[in-house]
């Protein structure tokens, strides 16, 4: 059995439901329709009384309600249920290729496996093997270390990124994997596409698993020895909390005397996740567009420049300043309207970065210079060209329209500056995010 530990990866032990439903049986992140109680209502309604993910996890549209407490004793007591009932199949070890279809007609490939927690790290300028993308806000930790803490089961929805152009991990995986018949196949509620899994823990395939985070890893070392292996996609502060209640409980087994081999081995210190190819087709990153409130365009537009250097151009409408931006990574767009003319302006910027990781901070000193001076200016974070357009047709309105995501440069930007700035990307559609489906033995 290959050991993947110098990969801050484990073999998990994988439960799936014995009844193979996953219309009721999967359903989306926690941390989707967060201000839609509506949609969470569906989700019950699609459920009904079957077994189903739901009742494992509390959706974060609930995560302020005053039965929060008993809504996590529910939980707990169904998931203990859940082990002890039939409701999963024998734990299996192994991986799983997954290939989810979603509703807008992509496909995107994943590998399900546990992660050693010891290897992530959440800091800014971590030299860890798995980082993080996107500022993490120590606030949001507490409320779910709740949720983790004690649960005697986990599901994922995290979804790791790997920098892997020559797609040797994921894909080719899949090509082993698929000469099997799949371990689940179906439809998702609420037209949100089909996932199928194949298991993964043949001699050939684990050999050709272990071979390709080999290469992956030399080739993502940098020149002072550090390694950026994975950077998370989707559920950062999932993973963060999962590392926070592993750091406190590593302290109580260390207290208790229990032996290095224990505290290796032990379920908290492993968290189940997809891992993705960032270069993968039916993985889109989608830019989120910046609106200031109360803001001059010209002295923002001005501020931005004399910052990032590169040069203004007015241009005449929305569709030559939308194709303008796509056809960049470092140009920004800037819609404002005064007197009733709305004004189209494209910044060109020779920014090598990801242009979001260079604007949000300028624009952060922008307003603080502003509020100092007794100006108070409101930013938001808006998706869509339309909406962009939409608002800045509105007086004392500038919005900011984003080039696309660069993937060639998304790990090499992460590893030089650290994480992104909040509200950086986006990876697709809310519809299309991870669907809770396999789960794992946590605490017993």
């Amino acid at each position: 059995m290959k050991n993947f530990a110098d990969f801050g990866i484990q073999l998990p032990e994988i439960l799936l439901p014995a009844d193979k439903n996953l219309l009721s049986w999967s359903v989306i992140a926690c941390d989707q329709y967060t201000q839609d109680r509506d949609y969470w209502k569906k989700v019950s309604d699609a459920a009904g009384k079957n077994p189903s993910t739901l009742n494992l996890i509390l959706p974060e549209v609930y995560l302020n309600d005053n039965d929060r407490k008993e809504r996590l004793e529910n939980i707990r007591k169904t998931m203990q249920s859940y082990i002890e009932d039939g409701v999963f199949d024998k734990a299996e070890k192994e991986f799983i290729y997954v290939e989810r279809k979603t509703a807008y007609g992509r496909t995107r490939k994943g590998l399900v496996a546990a992660i050693d927690l010891e290897a992530y790290e959440w800091k800014p300028m971590s030299k860890s093997l798995i980082r993080a993308t996107e500022a993490t806000i120590q606030s949001r930790i507490p409320p779910r270390k709740e949720i983790r803490k004690n649960a005697p089961l986990e599901s994922p929805h995290i979804m790791l990124l790997a920098n892997d152009p020559g797609r040797l991990l994921v894909e080719k995986t899949g090509a082993l994997a698929k000469k099997n018949s799949p371990v689940y196949d179906g439809d998702l509620m609420l037209d949100s596409g089909h996932i199928t899994g194949w298991e993964v823990k043949s001699d050939e395939a684990l050999s050709s698993v272990y071979n390709s985070l080999d290469a992956l890893k030399k080739s993502n070392t940098a020149e002072d020895g550090s390694t950026f292996l994975f950077a998370v996609g989707d559920g950062n502060h999932s993973l963060a909390t999962a590392k926070a209640v592993w750091d406190e409980y590593k302290e109580e087994l260390k207290s208790q005397g229990k032996s290095k081999s224990e505290i290796e081995n032990c379920p908290v210190r492993y968290a189940l996740v997809e891992i993705v190819n960032i270069y993968d087709e039916g993985l889109t990153f989608e830019p989120i567009h910046r609106v200031l409130f109360n803001a001059d365009a010209d002295e923002t537009i001005s501020y931005v420049q004399k910052k990032l250097g590169g040069t203004v151009k007015p241009l005449s409408n929305a569709g030559e300043l939308e194709e303008a931006v796509k056809k960049s990574s470092a140009s920004f767009g800037f819609v404002s309207t005064a007197n009733g003319k709305t004004c189209f302006t494209l910044l060109e910027t020779p920014v090598k970065e990801l242009a979001v990781s260079r604007l949000q901070p300028e624009l952060d000193s922008f307003i603080a210079e502003k509020k100092s001076a007794g100006k108070e200016i409101e930013i938001d974070y808006i998706h869509g060209s339309e909406e962009v357009f939409r608002l800045g047709a509105q007086d004392n309105t500038l919005t900011i329209l984003l080039p696309p995501i660069a993937k060639n440069s998304f790990f090499d930007t992460i590893s030089s500056r650290g994480p992104l700035p909040r509200k950086s990307f986006s990876m697709g559609e809310a519809s299309e995010k991870r669907f809770y489906l396999e789960c794992r033995r946590l605490f017993s």
